[in-house]
């Protein structure tokens, strides 16, 4: 029986959502399973699962985009724009989020709670290594989060609903691991949400372009692996691990959520006044 995937536009929003991941998990599985199956090393078997997920991603955006919509040029809908414009709004997030980072440590610093350390390690490596790895966490998380799940969700839902659910969804999506690690990681749950509302108004801010929210995560990200993974800092035990983050991650912590919601504050405020940058999110 031949499927006619333009009825699937006409469908309610968590029917094409889940029409989507269906298809994709159907195209996936195939090929992750033999290598949860023969590779044994878990780094390696992450890393290859998770780049052949998001390739098949692109690939079934592109076919979504086509079939389903009748809009051949579905990246350029959901704001992934190879311009220039879109390139100086990368770098303007990643400024963003990196300086962010390092007020928020430099700040617990003044107050005595951490100290700064010699890195162990090369560190010009680790700046290089994290901002290849936040980049690609940035683009990935952010065509899915705030390119297609939020245009699909805005296609039915008023705007601050979809935002709202949007921002719900990603957060919960950081949870998709065993029950103790969700006991274990359940505090960053506010940051999260926090940080998905910023994300969305980003984009608004930039007429929907992604390229804000692109660089925003990614500077984040990025200014969280150079002082993790450098090993830069040790905090001093002045105040419980709850105000600066419990297991050493900031977003599990008073502070973190403190400053992700000083940021949300901001940049929701760029996106209305704006100097006439609102437009489709």
């Amino acid at each position: 029986m031949k499927i006619n995937l333009a009825q699937i536009a006409q469908s309610p929003a968590p029917i094409r959502v889940g029409c989507f991941i269906l298809c994709l998990l159907l195209l996936w599985l195939p090929l992750a399973l033999p290598i949860y199956l023969l590779v044994e090393d878990t780094n390696l078997e992450s890393i290859l699962t998770l780049v052949i997920l998001y390739v098949e991603f692109i690939f079934l955006l592109n076919i979504w985009g086509n079939r389903v919509y009748q809009q051949p040029k579905i990246f350029s809908y959901y704001g992934l724009e190879f311009t220039r414009l879109n390139g100086v709004n990368v770098l303007q997030g990643l400024a963003i989020g990196l300086t962010s980072v390092l007020v928020l440590f430099g700040l617990e610093s003044v107050l005595g709670w951490l100290v700064w350390q010699q890195p162990q390690v090369f560190l010009g490596r680790i700046i290089l290594e994290g901002l290849l790895v936040s980049l690609g966490v940035g683009f990935a998380e952010e065509l899915l989060f705030r390119g297609w799940l939020l245009d699909e969700l805005q296609r039915d839902y008023k705007l601050n609903i979809a935002m709202r659910i949007n921002a719900i969804l990603f957060a919960v999506s950081h949870f998709i691991k065993p029950l103790e690690a969700i006991i274990h990681t359940l505090p960053q749950f506010p940051a999260l949400v926090l940080l998905g509302l910023t994300q969305v108004w980003g984009k608004r801010w930039r007429r929907g372009r992604l390229g804000l929210p692109i660089g925003l995560h990614g500077g984040l990200v990025w200014g969280y692996y150079i002082i993790n993974v450098g090993q830069l800092t040790k905090y001093s035990g002045q105040v419980p691990d709850w105000v600066t983050g419990v297991n050493n991650n900031p977003l599990q912590g008073v502070m973190g959520v403190l400053f992700m919601g000083g940021l949300a504050w901001w940049i929701g405020g760029q996106q209305v006044t704006g100097n006439g940058e609102q437009g489709r999110v």
